[in-house]
């Protein structure tokens, strides 16, 4: 059963008023020592710097983006902005990886946030295996809603997180970013990933995949799985592959 939110007013997340009051106050001392037009170029940049903050704290932080997306939440808008962030989900206990949508999804998911077509389910905290979900079946079907094609790629040129990872979901139909149907054909998921078929950039682009080199570079190379969204206890989101790895939306700490 998908997770439901009661709607109405809710009172200021006094947390999140404390530390935007925190945080531009310090970007504000910071610039208290620059005097004249390099000081006022100072005072825009430290005010820049605190919007990027308070906007990175809702990508992570659940009370954050629950203020933010509201109740019940509006997960098309907040997958997109994940997205433009080039946002990183913290998988498998330390593993960073960049959330990148395909052309078509990530346009798909726009229109979604702004009232045409229907929102992504998350899942609630008692669903925090696929297999788990209603109608769930060992197959390679994916609807955009419950469940979504994706895959892991790896050896990526610049990825959030430092690591070369990125998780790429895209449109079960008719996404020239999508699954090749070979890779529907041969889907596993549900298997142990030292005994699926991993594909590098030259046999993704023999199957059609085309952009593939020009958007993740010329050593990349990965795996697809089916992914679905769910919360935990603590009412973080989590990005879930069928074969149980999963991660939630990490914090970076960024170069100033």
């Amino acid at each position: 059963m998908p997770a439901t939110r009661a709607s109405g007013s809710r009172a200021p997340c006094f947390p999140c008023v404390l530390a935007a009051v925190a945080l531009c106050h310090l970007c504000h001392c910071t610039m208290n020592f620059v005097a004249g037009v390099e000081g006022a170029a100072s005072r825009g940049a430290g005010t820049a710097r605190c919007a990027t903050a308070l906007a990175t704290e809702r990508l992570h932080d659940p009370t954050a983006r629950d203020e933010f997306y509201g109740q019940p939440l509006n997960v098309a808008k907040y997958l997109v902005d994940l997205h433009d962030a080039k946002a990183p989900f913290d998988f498998c206990g330390g593993m960073m990886f960049q959330l990148v949508l395909s052309d078509k999804l990530r346009d798909h998911l726009e229109q979604v946030a702004n009232g045409d077509g229907q929102q992504p389910v998350v899942f609630d905290s008692f669903k925090p295996r696929m297999f788990m979900t209603p109608s769930y079946n060992k197959d390679a079907t994916a609807d955009n809603i419950n469940i979504f094609h994706g895959r892991e790629i790896r050896q990526v040129p610049h990825a959030t997180g430092g690591m070369g990872f990125v998780l790429h979901l895209s449109m079960a139909e008719g996404d020239p970013e999508g699954w090749t149907p070979e890779e529907v054909k041969d889907y596993d998921g549900w298997g142990h990933d030292s005994g699926r078929n991993w594909r590098n950039a030259a046999r993704w682009e023999q199957e059609g995949f085309r952009d593939v080199r020009s958007k993740f570079g010329e050593e990349a190379f990965g795996l697809h799985h089916r992914f679905y969204l769910h919360f935990d206890f603590m009412n973080r989101l989590w990005l879930s592959a069928e074969d149980g790895c999963e991660g939630h939306p990490a914090r970076v700490p960024r170069i100033p």
